[in-house]
């Protein structure tokens, strides 16, 4: 129970700060919201069918992705409050640095959730066909994309020593994994070379699993999902257990060794 009581107490933490900084929340919407009315309103546009609506398939690309983006930067925060020796002062206490580290990928997921949410009621304006069971259906494939994100922001993490460090490396991680998991475009029949980044991003398997989900039952499926959905989830299980190893053990070994 002390650690559970350690693992709440941090992760309450990180959601008190976002609701304390509601420029935060809104920042962090922003470019959701670009993304899904001008790229995925001109996709449709442009290139949409009576069968088949881009503005969907945009839409829910971009909800994945900032849940995944969203859990990650969060995690990655830690560097700062390393810089502030704040993280210092929780490593002093009488807590297993486990506890720690799951504190803060409960909290960052808690800190996503509510951007999730903001987009799906964005969803209910928009038309993209959005119902009250289906966004029922989406809560835990985000929780499990939220979790998935933390453990790769982990893995950044350990690997990143100043705030100045991880702002230059964080994008260029991040970024290419909008194209290479399919959150705007298909990527279904990629050359050899893309086909093999795009199956090392970990962030098309949170994308796919979302959309399996969002299109269980309709026409489109076959045409928008990848893998089964069990499938993605032994991939997600597996990279979530790698990257929450190698990242907890790498980060607390950095914070014995200073």
């Amino acid at each position: 129970m002390h650690q559970i009581n350690a693992v709440l107490a941090i992760a309450q933490r990180d959601f008190m700060k976002l609701l304390r900084d509601p420029a935060r929340l809104v920042s962090s919407l922003i470019f959701p919201l670009i993304f899904i009315t001008v790229l995925g309103g001109s996709l449709q546009a442009s290139f949409g069918s009576a069968d088949f609506n881009l503005l969907t398939y945009t839409f829910t690309g971009v909800l994945a992705q900032t849940l995944f983006q969203s859990s990650a930067t969060g995690v990655i925060s830690l560097i700062s409050d390393r810089e502030e020796d704040f993280s210092q002062e929780m490593f002093i206490t009488p807590i297993s640095r486990y506890s720690i580290i799951f504190g803060k990928t409960a909290g960052e997921t808690m800190v996503a959730l509510p951007q999730g949410l903001v987009l799906v009621m964005l969803a209910f304006a928009l038309g993209v066909g959005m119902t009250f069971p289906r966004a029922l259906a989406l809560l835990p494939f985000a929780i499990v994309a939220c979790l998935l994100g933390a453990s790769f922001g982990l893995v950044v993490l350990s690997n990143l020593r100043n705030q100045r460090s991880a702002n230059q490396v964080f994008p260029f991680l991040i970024l290419p994994q909008f194209f290479l998991a399919g959150v705007f475009n298909p990527i279904a029949d990629l050359p050899p070379f893309l086909a093999f980044l795009s199956a090392m991003a970990p962030m098309r398997y949170a994308v796919d699993l979302l959309r399996s989900a969002y299109y269980a039952g309709s026409e489109e499926y076959d045409r928008v999902v990848l893998l089964n959905p069990i499938t993605n989830l032994i991939i997600i299980a597996v990279l979530f257990g790698v990257f929450l190893s190698i990242g907890t053990a790498m980060f607390v070994r950095k914070e014995r060794n200073r």
